[in-house]
């Protein structure tokens, strides 16, 4: 929100000039502002980092137990694509909301046009995060395949990729 400060309304009326805005408001709307981008990146961060230590500590009980067959490999294989998948929607995260993080204390109008450009954008890394599992497997059937194709192909498999090789 704009604040206007000491502007009157369009009626000439002398005295009964009404004042829109105040400097306290301001610094309040940013200071709340502050504070709940703030406490949304700690939440985010705490429970990703609560889970990577989870899977992490699951994957270091699990090989003290071998059943039949060594599949100790595949265990972790598994704990480090959840582990990066993590980290990647944490960076996501990171890249979409400390820009208008600091566009909130800085207030000058380059970084608010970068805030209000990359916000939007924190349900595309998240769509590219979801769907990188599928892409990489399609890369492993598909040897030689750019990781740009497999997500053309794995988003629309029926429609030919401008970016095939």
């Amino acid at each position: 929100p704009v604040v206007l400060f000491n502007k009157c309304s369009a009626k000439d009326e002398g005295e009964l000039c009404i004042v829109r805005g105040y400097e306290q408001v301001e610094l309040m709307i940013e200071l709340i502002s502050g504070a709940t981008v703030s406490i949304v990146l700690i939440f985010c961060t705490v429970a990703m980092v609560w889970v990577y230590l989870y899977v992490r500590g699951q994957e270091i009980r699990n090989r003290r137990y071998i059943f039949g067959g060594s599949n100790n490999a595949e265990n972790h294989r598994e704990s480090r694509r959840i582990r990066k998948i993590l980290f990647l929607y944490t960076l996501s995260l990171y890249f979409s909301y400390v820009p208008g993080f600091f566009a909130v204390f800085v207030g000058d109008p380059i970084s608010q046009s970068i805030s209000d450009t990359v916000f939007p954008l924190l349900g595309f890394w998240n769509m590219l995060v979801y769907f990188l599992p599928n892409c990489l497997k399609y890369q492993r059937d598909h040897p030689g395949t750019w990781l740009v194709t497999a997500y053309c192909q794995v988003l629309r498999p029926q429609a030919p990729c401008a970016w095939s090789p």
